[in-house]
């Protein structure tokens, strides 16, 4: 009996990993055009992605299909995850060989001594020596948090979802943490201003529209690219409205440090949707400290050499692919290999 797959036909993280894949996605992931010799290179690479219709598993599908074609490993697959702290586990363990992460989860991984209140990035950037420990390899993507809600609920600003309910992404996905830092920042997670306090449940993109569809929350924490593909087809069926989210920045940046921009969600994003002010965070790819030097030297170089094949089709947010933002990883320390590639490609 054949495997299940998902919908974009894509096998599921335990999957891949189970069978061992000796072949890429069938129409996505080329055959390897460049010609490293097999002891040269890994021979599979999987790069943990996140959720169906979500930004971060279309990176994930690109930059596979990029490091196949350019022979950086004889196969490149990427995962389909629940976001950024389990791609991050993955990593860790060794079952990934790279992930996509919002900034502010990879900086509280990696310097776990800061839990609660993080230092601001830059701050300090201490080399890890545990074989597990994670190191970037860049900044990639700008990430937008979106607060959704449906245009019919009567709720138009932040404040009003005090004693309601909200979906704050799966519990291991990047979001929960953001979202929750916006909740605390707002004074909503105990009450603000005489309104309850908000109840956070932990529903990832998909069944988290499908809860605002059906009535069952009343929002929904979102964070990725713009549009992300998933939230616009439900937009199609059920007129959408975002919040905007720019007035917790200031109480954000004080309270956990700079990972947090101003960014806009532009007029028409979403269709009949207005622009609208929300938090941007950027994301980082990450790898163990231990990586392979010479893989994750391809991987600068691909990343700084081809950015144009890895620019989702139905993505506007702002890309950090260049040699001048991918070194802007905060305080996750880069990766020897990759930041040797930069000093190389800076000249």
């Amino acid at each position: 009996m054949a495997e299940p797959r998902n919908g974009d036909g894509l096998l599921p993280r335990r999957t891949a990993l189970r069978a061992g894949l000796s072949v890429g996605l069938a129409g996505l992931l080329l055959p390897a055009a460049t010609g490293c010799a097999p002891k040269e290179r890994p021979d599979r690479i999987t790069v943990a992605g996140g959720e169906t219709g979500g930004f971060y598993l279309e990176f994930a599908t690109l930059l596979a299909g990029l490091l196949q074609r350019n022979g950086v490993a004889a196969n490149a697959v990427p995962l389909t995850t629940g976001g950024s702290l389990e791609n991050m586990e993955l990593v860790e363990s060794g079952e990934a060989t790279f992930a996509i992460a919002l900034a502010d989860a990879a900086a509280q991984r990696a310097n776990p001594q800061t839990t609660g209140t993080l230092q601001a990035p830059g701050a300090r950037q201490v080399p890890p020596t545990a074989p597990g420990t994670i190191a970037a390899v860049g900044k990639v993507y700008e990430n937008y948090v979106h607060c959704i809600v449906r245009r019919d609920s009567g709720i138009g600003a932040l404040a009003d979802l005090g004693g309601k309910t909200v979906a704050i992404g799966e519990a291991r996905a990047g979001t929960s943490l953001t979202a929750h830092r916006i909740i605390a920042a707002s004074g909503l997670s105990t009450g603000f201003g005489g309104a309850r306090a908000i109840r956070e449940v932990n529903l990832g993109l998909n069944d988290g529209l499908a809860a605002l569809r059906e009535g069952s929350v009343d929002a929904l924490f979102w964070s990725g690219g713009v549009p992300t593909a998933a939230i616009a087809a439900a937009n199609q069926e059920a007129g959408l409205g975002f919040l905007d989210l720019s007035a917790v920045l200031p109480a954000m940046r004080n309270r956990y440090g700079a990972y947090y921009d101003r960014v806009l969600i532009p007029d028409e994003a979403y269709r009949d949707a207005p622009a609208v002010w929300t938090v941007g965070v950027a994301n980082l790819l990450l790898c163990r400290y231990d990586a392979d030097g010479p893989t994750v030297r391809r991987t600068v170089e691909l990343l700084v050499g081809h950015a144009q094949e890895l620019i989702p089709r139905s993505s506007l947010g702002v890309q950090f692919l260049s040699q001048e933002t991918l070194i802007n990883t905060a305080d996750v320390p880069l990766h020897p290999a990759a930041a040797a590639a930069y000093r190389d490609l800076h000249g």
